[in-house]
């Protein structure tokens, strides 16, 4: 039987989440934009994704989608472009004939402005908590662990107890793809992570719970991802830091440490589990401590001879 449109994107959706190991989240976007695509330009068939229906489309995201038909970023219009060039990747891999998918070029976007917390803010913000209550051990675990690892909050908050070796001070985790990979824990949140886990008497294997009252044994305990960023920008506040904190902050603020001190861009690579380096190297620009050094060597001042 011929295969459909419908029924190659299926296909390719359940490769992404199956077979590659992508999330659900990721499949359901992909399918998004590649519906969007497909309805904008009338595709029924392969033979109409053509570098023609690509620039029209892209045309529309630029002037014409999103909220008030005013158009979409940059980034939006590569995330839908993403998706169309993984989907005829697939098909150029099942042989059938189509567009190849090197041709669908994205758009350059401009150099990504990153916040960090430096070593003395973060400093701030661990030493505001109480420290009285399971909340607060628990969230100071939290944001010990996002600094000390740099772990993306979704890896954070799919972490289970039995994920942790307080011993060797190191945690597994599952990264983007169901990659997995050790990261390792500073001294302090060795520290905060032992004393959250010791107060625990639940037997739920999510390493980070609800502690509110009235949650029954069979209620499902394990923090989102949402209330995990909610929690990091109210501890912000409450330790008195005006930057706009979000887990990923912390993420950056981890990378940029790093690498300002010496550590190898390849390794921080692996320690963030970023698959390209290019995604690393956001963070090249802010972290070269030894241009200060050269600008102070060879820059004219006024104390010329």
């Amino acid at each position: 039987m011929e295969n459909t449109l419908t029924t190659l994107k299926a296909d390719f959706l359940e490769n992404l989440e199956i077979g590659q190991g992508r999330s659900g989240n990721t499949a359901r976007n992909y399918d998004y934009y590649i519906s969007c695509f497909f309805k904008h330009q009338n595709i029924g068939r392969v033979q109409d994704i053509t570098l023609t229906s690509i620039r029209l489309f892209r045309r529309w995201l630029h002037d014409e989608a999103g909220e008030k038909s005013r158009g979409v970023t940059l980034a939006t219009q590569n995330y839908h472009l993403i998706a169309i060039r993984q989907f005829l990747k697939y098909l150029t891999k099942r042989d059938i004939t189509c567009l190849s998918p090197d041709k669908i070029e994205l758009a350059k976007l401009p150099e990504r402005d990153i916040d960090v917390l430096y070593p003395e803010e973060v400093a701030q913000l661990l030493s505001s908590f109480a420290k009285k209550t399971p909340e607060d051990l628990r969230d100071i675990a939290l944001v010990s662990i996002l600094f000390s690892t740099g772990v993306r909050i979704s890896e954070a908050a799919r972490l289970n107890r039995d994920d942790i070796r307080i011993e060797a001070k190191e945690l597994t985790v599952r990264g983007k793809g169901n990659k997995i990979r050790v990261v390792f824990l500073s001294e302090d949140a060795h520290v905060a992570i032992a004393s959250y886990v010791q107060t625990r008497n639940d037997v739920d294997p999510a390493l980070f719970i609800r502690h509110k009252k009235g949650i029954g044994e069979q209620d499902d305990l394990r923090l989102t991802t949402r209330t995990m960023q909610r929690i990091i920008k109210k501890r912000a506040v409450q330790a008195g830091i005006t930057k706009d904190i979000t887990p990923h902050t912390l993420r950056h603020s981890f990378a940029t440490d790093l690498l300002s001190n010496g550590a190898d861009i390849r390794h921080v690579q692996q320690l963030l589990g970023h698959s390209s380096i290019t995604t690393t190297q956001i963070y090249t620009h802010i972290t070269d401590s030894h241009l200060r050094d050269i600008h102070e060597k060879f820059h004219f001042t006024t104390k010329r001879p």
